[in-house]
């Protein structure tokens, strides 16, 4: 597929992750009488916070923190979720994995990510997801982003190394071990 296609396919995606994470946190999360509640974001892929004073549904650390969190403490558990994430991902559009079953995979990992990443940092593990709602809110949210670039970036690239390492197929790793 050609790189502008691939382009706009994650272009699409990542619209959709934020439109339909954060939409649900700032405007179904706590509808009167209707609300989805906490297990409802995180499953429509949630945040926390419900309004632009209140932060617009960002990323954040310390007081910006929905528990609190020191910047410490959000560090790792942003390397971490998405660490795991892409070792989910990897692993479910592995060849070796049973076909078709990716996305049950990938969406029931990314829920767990969010039960648990919310009360920490409104959960990022993707850049794209913290930039938008950032951009809006400005300030304190924008001095905050780095974390939410960098943590993600750190944890991938852990995964990258560690999935074909551990989970990589035995000839890849024999020819990996030739050529040392």
């Amino acid at each position: 597929m050609p790189l502008s296609k691939r382009a706009i396919a994650e272009f699409i995606g990542t619209f959709w992750l934020v439109f339909g994470g954060c939409g649900s946190a700032v405007l179904a999360a706590a509808f009167p009488g209707f609300g989805i509640g906490f297990l409802g974001v995180a499953l429509a892929f949630g945040l926390t916070l419900f309004d632009l004073a209140g932060g617009f549904a960002c990323n954040g650390f310390a007081e910006h923190s929905p528990g609190g969190y020191s910047l410490v403490a959000c560090l790792v558990a942003e390397i971490t979720l998405t660490f795991m994430f892409l070792m989910i991902i990897l692993g479910a559009t592995d060849r070796r994995a049973p076909q078709g079953f990716a996305p049950i995979a990938i969406g029931l990992g990314l829920t767990l990510i969010h039960l648990v990443g919310i009360p920490v940092t409104n959960t990022s593990v993707n850049p794209a997801r913290s930039t938008g709602p950032a951009l809006f809110v400005g300030g304190w949210a924008l001095q905050q982003l780095w974390l939410f670039w960098l943590a993600p970036i750190v944890g991938a690239a852990i995964a990258g190394i560690v999935y074909p390492a551990v989970l990589g197929e035995p000839e890849q790793q024999a020819k990996a071990a030739a050529t040392r």
